[in-house]
């Protein structure tokens, strides 16, 4: 095992003596929780319409095809977003041992700027305002706004790391570094465009056809890969070990990690569009830089779940930090079947189908979810300065509740994926297609039930971590009177 990192957040509790900014920072929490039940609430309906069109309520406003980029972009950018940005100005005061760069002004201007910049997406949404690409991007006064709060986001970030007391920049910082950088360049590429008017919400974009295509998955697959991974290993970074009371495993390891991934995940974009009018160059690339994301990805596995070495016991008192391993292992999961189904034999089969939604849903509800809720069931406690959380029961019906709703829909989704596809390639002895498309579509319609109850369950056990949060945050503890609770509450 190398040796712990000085900076390492093992190293670091609540400093009496530091004068961290922390009022934003539980702002950005119960942002995070907020937008989490937005977010599993239009995914729990738009997979219900899926299954019953008459919830499409024959208006254009509550269409299938406004809502699904409502939930994309809740589940990613509000309630991932604000997951990332709270746990950044948490993490790197404390691994810096610095409060926040620029003090708290230009940090509730990220606060409320991100909100506005959620809010006018949304509306644009299910207005129909959009760009009208693969995640359907709002449109141009939308991307300038959140360019402005991005830059501010970075100016405080950066700043921060500048001014700090510890000379060692932990290894977490680099992930949130690399995340918040690379964003910014994919969100000014991918969101060029022209607009109409100065007075009007149409634009054109800069890009065309197959530059176009390639354009929109070199943004597609690396906002995968640096705001659904990178951003999210630091948190793995930071949290585990601090829920565990152990140093990462090993620190040289995460080093390795981190410049591998960033080096291989900016090349992997074409394998999005085999069989296109992409050259077989191209695609070949992706493939292969798709395939040897393998390494780096489960040497950070290995990383997460072997820092638990010594203290596999805490699983058992600790149901937060079960959320953490968990979402490790499916971490460790969707990035063996991402590289799968990269590879263009494989991908002539899942493209087009619900496996890359079964793929998607392991990684964002196995994976980014359930490291955000270890997070938040750390940080509630120590944000509000409560002895520990209000009942630790609930975050075991959570646990699995969640899990539950994870199984049953990703295994829908495959069994629901393979047989689109082999549906589709399937001829009959004069060589015609066996099988009308609405055909297909009649035959996944169980398997469609079966997702939205997956996220019926899922959203139940959401709505338990907020009760569970709320009530924490008011002082009390399950089984205790508010009074003895507060009193319990550990000295700063």
């Amino acid at each position: 095992m190398q040796k712990a990192s000085p900076a390492s957040p093992m190293g670091y509790g609540m400093d009496a003596e530091q004068p961290y900014i922390e009022d934003v920072v539980r702002a950005f929490v119960v942002a995070t929780v907020f937008w989490a039940v937005v977010a599993f609430l239009a995914g729990v309906y738009i997979a219900l319409q899926l299954a019953f069109p008459a919830l499409n309520l024959g208006l254009e406003w509550t269409t299938f095809g406004r809502l699904r980029p409502v939930h994309t972009s809740a589940a990613i950018f509000a309630f991932g977003g604000n997951a990332l940005i709270g746990t950044s100005f948490y993490v790197v005061q404390r691994t810096c041992r610095a409060a926040l760069w620029g003090g708290p002004v230009p940090a509730w201007f990220v606060f409320w700027g991100y909100q506005l910049f959620i809010v006018l997406a949304a509306l644009g949404y299910v207005m129909g305002y959009t760009q009208s690409k693969e995640y359907a991007e709002p449109e141009w006064y939308v991307d300038l706004w959140l360019t402005l709060v991005w830059v501010v986001y970075f100016m405080i970030f950066i700043g921060t790391l500048i001014k700090r007391e510890e000379p060692h920049i932990y290894v977490a910082n680099w992930f949130y570094l690399a995340f918040i950088i690379t964003v910014a360049m994919l969100h000014i590429v991918n969101n060029l465009s022209l607009p109409v008017s100065i007075f009007g919400a149409k634009s054109y974009s800069a890009f065309a056809g197959v530059q176009d295509a390639l354009t929109q998955w070199w943004y597609g697959h690396n906002a995968v890969g640096f705001f659904l991974t990178a951003g999210f290993l630091a948190i793995m970074y930071y949290f585990i070990p601090k829920a565990a009371g152990r140093p990462i495993y090993s620190y040289r390891l995460s080093i390795i990690h981190f410049w591998s991934l960033i080096f291989l995940y900016i090349w992997a974009g074409p394998h999005h569009l085999h069989y296109t009018a992409l050259p077989d160059w191209a695609q070949t690339l992706g493939m292969a830089f798709s395939v040897m994301l393998w390494m780096p990805s489960w040497g950070g596995m290995i990383n997460g779940i072997m820092t638990l070495s010594g203290a596999w016991d805490k699983l058992r008192t600790d149901p937060g930090l079960r959320f953490s391993v968990t979402a490790v292992g499916f971490y460790g999961m969707a990035t063996f079947e991402g590289p799968v189904m990269s590879i263009r034999q494989v991908n002539a089969l899942s493209h087009y189908t619900d496996w890359t939604v079964g793929h998607v849903h392991s990684g964002a509800l196995g994976w980014n979810a359930f490291v955000t809720f270890g997070a938040l069931y750390y940080l509630v406690p120590v944000l509000w300065k409560r002895a520990g959380l209000y009942s630790t029961r609930l975050v075991a019906w959570h646990f699995w509740l969640g899990t539950l709703g994870i199984v049953l829909y990703i295994t829908a989704m495959w069994v629901s994926g393979i047989m689109q596809g082999l549906m589709w390639r399937a001829y009959d002895e004069y060589g015609f297609l066996q099988y009308s498309f609405v055909e297909t579509v009649a035959a996944m319609r169980p398997f469609y039930m079966i997702r939205a109850l997956g996220g019926l369950c899922f959203l139940g056990g959401a709505l338990l971590m907020v009760y569970n949060l709320w009530r924490t945050a008011q002082g009390h503890v399950a089984g205790q009177p508010a009074a003895r609770a507060a009193a319990a509450q550990p000295a700063e």
